[in-house]
């Protein structure tokens, strides 16, 4: 039988299979509402396939997935499966490379196995618990850099106006990936420093890339510098952060806080 990080990297291969065909083929899109963005009819084909492929590899686990009605069944398992069928539909609509695929295994709260895969990009981005994190199968490592001012920062551009920054917003260099999931597995990669995010952050967004980033060496945690549980009865966040220790807690401290 497969391990867990086995499986989600074979369905997530299989992901792209099914997503791959959609892309740039103009395919159907829905507005979800109350401001959760557009689903393509991609997005649904590969959460039914992944929906019954993993649990019926696990029919133990609870499941978390952005295109499934949720319910509280999952909150008494104690794996679940959190996954984002494409990450970053938006770019998929638009053409646009830089969607993934985010699966994650979660054990009482934390992650165990994941898996971001970019089909168009083939980049496999893969970690199990203590094991490390890899890329196509070569190892990562985080950045070194310790300084906030000069600090290559994935994130939009609206989190650097200087209200959400204690004497002003640092000097990053600013860049963009609209996947979560990819943002935080470039973090594991060390081609960025860290990666910010001040919204409300869903779990399926983060789940896989937290565990890659931080068996690459970073530290990950919510905008109050609080390390993230998963598989919460709401299962959001208030706001991320992902770079090596110093700077994310640098981060952290520099942000201001919610009153």
């Amino acid at each position: 039988m497969l391990n867990d990080l086995d499986l989600l990297i074979k369905a997530a291969q299989a992901a792209g299979e099914i997503a791959r065909p959609f892309w740039r083929k103009h395919p159907k899109i829905w507005d979800k509402g109350d401001g959760a963005g557009p689903v393509t009819e991609a997005d649904l084909a590969v959460d039914k396939m992944l929906h019954d492929t993993l649990l019926t590899a696990r029919p133990s686990y609870g499941w978390l997935s952005e295109e499934t009605t949720d319910t509280d069944t999952r909150l008494s398992k104690e794996h679940v499966f959190i996954v984002d069928p494409i990450d970053g539909t938006r770019s998929f609509i638009e053409g646009d490379h830089n969607w993934a695929h985010s699966l994650a295994v979660v054990e009482n709260g934390e992650v165990v196995a994941a898996v971001v895969y970019l089909p168009m990009r083939k980049r496999l981005f893969a970690a199990q618990k203590g094991l490390g994190a890899t890329l196509n199968g070569a190892p990562l490592k985080t950045s070194t850099m310790q300084e906030l001012d000069g600090a290559r920062l994935l994130t939009a551009r609206h989190n650097l106006v200087p209200q959400f920054w204690q004497n002003g917003c640092p000097d990053f260099v600013q860049k963009f990936r609209p996947s979560l999931a990819y943002r935080m597995s470039l973090v594991a990669e060390g081609r960025f420093d860290a990666m910010l995010s001040l919204r409300n952050t869903w779990e399926w967004d983060v789940a896989a890339g937290t565990l890659i980033a931080n068996e690459a060496g970073a530290q990950v945690t919510d905008r109050n510098g609080d390390a993230p549980v998963f598989n919460q009865s709401t299962p959001a966040f208030d706001g991320f952060i992902a770079a090596n220790p110093v700077l994310a807690s640098s981060i952290a401290a520099r942000l201001m806080r919610k009153t």
